[in-house]
C-alpha cells in the first residue's frame, strides 16, 4: 500500500476519536448512572467466555462500569487474532502479527482474572461453568461470546468437507494457522492456476468477508500470477455491497473473477480433498488448484451443548439486555446471538458486549435497565487506497432489535478515487480503534 499523507493520517485519527464517541454513546447507555459495587461488600462475580470481540469487550467494561467486580475471562489462548483485516493478510498487505492483540493488557490494565483453558460445559441451576482442567468456576452472571463452529458433513456442512479436507482446502474463517496455510498455497500455485472460493448461505460470520478475501487475492495475483483465474461459487442469489464490489472488480480486475450464483448453480454440496474438485448442486465439477471452502456455520459447541442455541443453531437473546431466552443469567454476545438485523461483524460483537456489561451490572445492583441503541460500520478493501463501507443504527423494542429507518446505507455507486480512498483511511482508522477500545 502506498505510504500515507500527514492529512490522511490526521483523517485517521480524527476517525478513532470519532469512532470511541460513537460506540461509548451507543452501546453503554444503561451506564449512565449506574452506582459502583458497595465497597466493603463481597463483590459480585461474573465470569466471560471467549475473548473475541464481544468477549474481550464485555471483560473490559464490566471493570470499567463497575471496578470492584470480580471478572474473569475463559480463553484458551494468550492472544486474540481478529477475523477482520486477516483477509489483508491474504493478499500480502499485512502479517499475522499486525493484527495478533495479547491479553495481557485486560490483566494489567484492568484487573480481569483470565482462566487460559478451554469452557467445557455451563451448569445454569448451579451458576457454574466447568472448565477443562476439570475446575469449575462459579459466577453471579455470565457472558458468553464462543464464536462460531463450522457446521460438519453430518451436521448441515457439505459432503467430503471433514476436519482433514480443512488442511487440503482451508477455510481461514477462524484465523491463524488456517490463514497462513492458504496463503502458503496461494504463493505455490502456479500462474494460470485457478482459485475457487465457496461462499456459505446466511448467516454466517461476515457477510461481506468473502468478497473482500477475493478483492485481496486478486490483488496478490495481479502482481504475481497475472493469468490466475478466481471463481465464487455462492450460496447466496445476491451478497452484501454486491454492486459496489462488482464495480471495483470490473476497475481493478478485469475478467480474473466470475461470481456464480446460487440460481445458476454456484451453491457447493460435496468436495473431494484429494483432487481440490468441488461439487455443486447440479453435479457440476469443478478443479481447483486451490481451493478456499467457506461451510455453513452455527454457534459454537459450548453454546449447542449448554442448552443456550435453538434449533438453528444459534442462540435467541432478549435484545435489551442480551441475556439468553433459554438460560436465565446467562447473556449471548457476538456471532453466536440471535441479532437479526445486526450482522455478525466484529463492530456489533463489539457494542453487544458493552450492552451485556452494563445489563450485568445493572441486574446485579438492581438498577434499571435502558433501552440501548448501536451503531455498526463495515469497511472493505477492494485494491490499495481503495474501499467500500456499508452502515447500519439499530435500537431495541418490545419486538425485538429493529434498523433505524433513513439511517445507514452503503457508500454511493457514483463516488470517485478520492472518496473510495478516504474510505480506506477510514477502514484502518476503524480498526486501530476498535481493537484499542476492546483491550487498552
Amino acid at each position: 500500500m502506498t505510504k500515507k499523507t500527514q492529512a490522511e493520517k490526521t483523517q485517521a485519527a480524527v476517525t478513532r476519536r470519532r469512532f470511541t464517541q460513537l460506540a461509548a454513546a451507543a452501546a453503554v447507555t444503561p451506564l449512565i448512572g449506574a452506582p459502583r459495587i458497595a465497597r466493603g461488600q463481597a463483590a459480585a462475580h461474573v465470569v466471560v467466555i471467549g475473548g473475541g470481540f464481544g468477549g474481550a469487550t464485555a471483560a473490559k467494561y464490566l471493570k470499567k462500569g463497575a471496578p470492584d467486580l470480580k471478572v474473569t475471562l475463559v480463553e484458551p489462548n494468550d492472544s486474540f487474532i481478529t477475523c477482520p483485516y486477516s483477509n489483508l493478510v491474504l493478499g500480502g498487505w499485512r502479517d499475522l502479527a499486525s493484527i495478533t492483540h495479547s491479553y495481557d493488557q485486560l490483566r494489567d490494565r484492568w484487573g480481569i482474572e483470565h482462566a487460559r483453558e478451554a469452557a467445557t460445559g455451563i451448569d445454569a441451576d448451579s451458576r457454574s461453568v466447568m472448565l477443562a482442567s476439570g475446575a469449575t468456576l462459579t459466577y453471579d452472571r455470565l457472558i458468553v461470546s464462543p464464536g462460531i463452529d463450522l457446521r460438519p458433513p453430518e451436521d448441515g456442512g457439505i459432503a467430503g468437507y471433514d476436519e482433514a479436507a480443512h488442511e487440503i482446502m482451508p477455510h481461514a474463517w477462524k484465523p491463524g494457522a488456517q490463514t497462513l496455510l492458504l496463503r502458503s498455497q496461494l504463493e505455490a500455485m502456479e500462474d494460470g492456476g485457478l482459485f475457487v472460493l465457496t461462499a456459505p448461505p446466511n448467516p454466517f460470520r461476515c457477510p461481506p468477508g468473502p468478497y473482500e478475501r477475493v478483492s485481496m487475492i486478486a490483488d496478490y495475483f495481479k502482481k504475481t500470477k497475472p493469468n490466475a483465474k478466481i471463481l465464487i461459487l455462492d450460496s447466496k442469489e445476491k451478497f452484501s455491497k454486491q454492486g459496489l464490489f462488482q464495480q471495483g472488480w470490473d476497475l481493478f480486475y478485469g475478467d480474473m473473477i466470475e461470481w456464480v450464483n446460487l440460481p445458476n448453480d454456484g451453491m457447493v454440496v460435496e468436495v473431494d480433498p484429494a483432487t481440490r474438485t468441488l461439487i455443486t448442486d447440479f453435479g457440476m465439477e469443478h478443479q481447483a488448484d486451490v481451493a478456499n471452502v467457506v461451510p455453513p456455520q452455527y454457534a459454537k459447541a459450548i453454546a449447542r451443548n449448554s442448552g443456550l442455541a435453538d434449533a438453528s443453531g444459534w442462540c435467541p437473546v432478549d435484545g435489551r439486555t442480551f441475556e439468553s431466552t433459554l438460560l436465565p443469567g446467562v447473556h449471548v454476545v457476538g456471532d453466536a446471538a440471535i441479532a437479526s438485523p445486526m450482522p455478525k461483524s466484529g463492530f456489533a460483537a463489539n457494542s453487544q458486549g458493552k450492552t451485556a456489561a452494563a445489563a450485568a451490572i445493572a441486574l446485579l445492583e438492581g438498577n434499571e435497565l435502558a433501552n440501548p441503541a448501536w451503531v455498526n460500520t463495515c469497511y472493505s478493501h477492494i485494491a490499495p487506497d481503495y474501499a467500500i463501507s456499508v452502515a447500519g443504527v439499530y435500537k431495541a423494542t418490545d419486538e425485538g432489535i429493529i434498523s433505524v429507518d433513513g439511517s445507514g446505507g452503503v457508500s454511493p455507486m457514483e463516488a470517485g478515487e478520492a472518496s473510495r480512498k478516504l474510505e480506506s483511511v477510514y477502514a484502518d482508522g476503524w480498526y486501530d480503534s476498535i481493537t484499542a477500545d476492546m483491550f487498552t
